[in-house]
């Protein structure tokens, strides 16, 4: 509890900002019945908003020279493209997953951008609309930093390689990828279940490390991005109580920008290492062991 009259201290402060508003109390680590509703609300948001942005960019493209706005779209359309050609070498798979792979990128790059933010800036106002509302007091706006969003999109990805790998081999040829490869298999019998065994065991573990890696990559990245604001935020707090608060606020203003100015190159970086894992992980449910 924090010391009354003085406010909250810094572990106060943190724990407090790392709290999600859910629907429930988490009983346990993994608890499926509990729902992080703000991640859920700004990930449809934003979602929705990306779809918006890129729907309108196609709806006023004009075959003339372009304006900054489509010329941007056009770039990044380019881009996602040219990625997509690059390991996906079917041309009906990437009519479907080259548009995927550029909502992905624009939609987790505008998930991450909430992290730029100022800290308190929407706690603070939800700390007067939540109660208000019979809500809790807390609220968390940058969906990467939450695990169960970084792990559902990766399990997404899982799904749509799980899918291509049936479609491109037959699930009967893709069912025998599974117990030939990577050790391939043997005339001898016995040998041949040991090696299915082991070759199928592998190409699960390698399909659940592939799905948790790729989420846990993003979700640590941005989760240490939201605490370093944390501590910047907190910062500017000791500026504001302690008599040498020139200093610190000083101190609060430079690494505040300078942390920003590095984690734009963080946010954009992140999503675009995600959307080229999605893309290599769905190139190589199209390739043939």
């Amino acid at each position: 509890m924090a010391t009354e009259g003085i406010g909250p201290t810094p572990g106060e402060y943190i724990r407090h900002h790392l709290v999600h508003l859910s629907n429930k109390k988490q009983e346990s680590i993994v608890d499926f019945s509990v729902i992080n509703i703000d991640s859920v609300v700004v990930n449809v948001i934003l979602g929705a908003l990306v779809c918006f942005v890129l729907w309108l960019a196609a709806r006023k493209a004009t075959a003339g020279v372009p304006g900054r706005f489509q010329a941007a779209v056009e770039i990044l359309v380019e881009m996602v493209d040219t990625q997509a050609k690059s390991v996906i070498h079917n041309a009906t798979s990437r009519k479907v997953i080259a548009p995927l792979a550029l909502t992905v990128f624009c939609w987790i790059f505008m998930m991450n951008f909430m992290d730029l933010l100022p800290v308190d800036l929407l706690p603070s106002a939800w700390h007067i609309a939540g109660p208000a509302m019979g809500y809790p007091d807390y609220l968390r706006v940058v969906p990467t930093a939450d695990l169960s969003t970084t792990l559902g999109l990766s399990v997404s990805v899982l799904l749509l390689c799980i899918y291509y790998n049936v479609k491109i081999k037959g699930l009967g040829g893709w069912a025998h990828e599974l117990v030939s490869a990577p050790f391939g298999t043997s005339k001898n019998p016995i040998w041949a279940l040991l090696l299915g065994v082991v070759n199928f065991l592998m190409q699960m573990i390698e399909f659940v490390a592939k799905t948790v890696s790729h989420g846990m990559r993003l979700f640590g990245n941005m989760f240490a991005g939201e605490l370093v604001f944390m501590l910047i935020a907190l910062l500017g707090g000791y500026a504001a109580l302690s008599l040498s608060g020139g200093l610190f606020f000083v101190g609060h203003l430079i690494a505040g920008t300078v942390w920003a100015i590095f984690h734009i190159l963080v946010i954009t970086l992140q999503a675009f290492i995600f959307m080229m894992l999605a893309l290599i992980y769905l190139g190589q449910a199209h390739d043939a062991h």
